[in-house]
């Protein structure tokens, strides 16, 4: 087979996955522009805009608030709470998840007091985090945490279950000792369990930090959409929603960037289609 034959064969599931991605693309686009246009056109029509605002308006609000506004104050107040309680809890659940993984009586020891706190409301805990730690920062952070520590745990540890035995089996007779058989074997097959972790937590880390606010705060996006509310400005409040709406996508977005390159290893799907690749 020539060179140019191996080439042509080599770009095919590239120019392939290209193609679906932007199939997907188009499709999203579509049922946006359907559905922002459904509400622009509904709204004050079929029903008063009073109460859910219009598309346009809240571009509008959006715009206004970013050039003349405090927007970059209240952003960033929820960014620094969402990136450290994110962050913390992340760290420990994988430091935790991991090894309690591979140590089966000692998960079984764990398991009900973990389960106990984990089923703890975090929102009954938010006022008393604020009794503890006062209404700055730092009840947001803890309450974040809280919340993206037992996905990220319970999902490690379910990743380190989940290894097939035949395979660690076979990496020992092969020389694999503990480090490198943790790194070889065990942390590549749990990997795709640990990125679910970490992407289905950005949407809790989120709300953590709203919940806060909600709670006690004097800036951040959950007390602007609470300051707005109360004043009965729909268009503030759903640009504030809007624009959390934006954040998650985003910070979704860039673990999914991650996942990629981390589990770029695996073969690709058979179905072939852009569900994973277009997130």
């Amino acid at each position: 087979m020539s060179d140019a034959e191996n080439s042509k064969q080599r770009l095919q599931p590239v120019a392939k996955n290209k193609k679906a991605i932007n199939t997907t693309l188009i499709w999203q686009t579509a049922i946006l522009v359907v559905v922002l246009g459904s509400w622009e056109f509904m709204s004050g029509r079929l029903f008063d805009s009073f109460w859910v605002s219009k598309p346009s308006l809240i571009v509008a609000y959006i715009y206004n608030w970013i050039i003349n506004g405090d927007f970059l104050r209240h952003l960033s107040a929820t960014m620094t709470e969402i990136i450290v309680g994110y962050s913390l809890g992340a760290f420990f659940g994988l430091a935790l998840g991991l090894p309690i993984g591979r140590m089966e009586k000692t998960a079984k020891i764990l398991d009900p007091f973990l389960l106990a706190l984990n089923g703890i409301p975090r929102v009954a805990l938010a006022p008393l985090f604020v009794i503890w730690f006062g209404i700055g920062i730092t009840p947001k952070i803890v309450l974040v945490f809280t919340l993206v520590f037992f996905v990220v745990f319970y999902n490690s540890y379910a990743g380190v279950r989940s290894v097939e035995r035949r395979y660690v089996d076979l990496a020992w007779v092969m020389g694999a000792r503990s480090f490198s058989l943790f790194t070889k074997v065990i942390l590549p097959a749990a990997m795709p369990y640990i990125i679910l972790g970490l992407k289905l937590s950005i949407p809790y880390a989120v709300i953590g930090a709203i919940i806060g606010e909600f709670i006690a705060s004097s800036e951040g996006l959950g007390y602007k959409i609470q300051l707005e509310t109360s004043i009965y400005n729909t268009t503030g409040t759903m640009g504030g929603i809007i624009v959390l709406m934006i954040l998650v996508v985003l910070l979704n977005s860039i673990l999914a960037w991650i996942e990629r390159r981390a589990l770029a290893w695996r073969p690709p799907s058979r179905s072939g289609d852009a569900g994973g690749q277009g997130l």
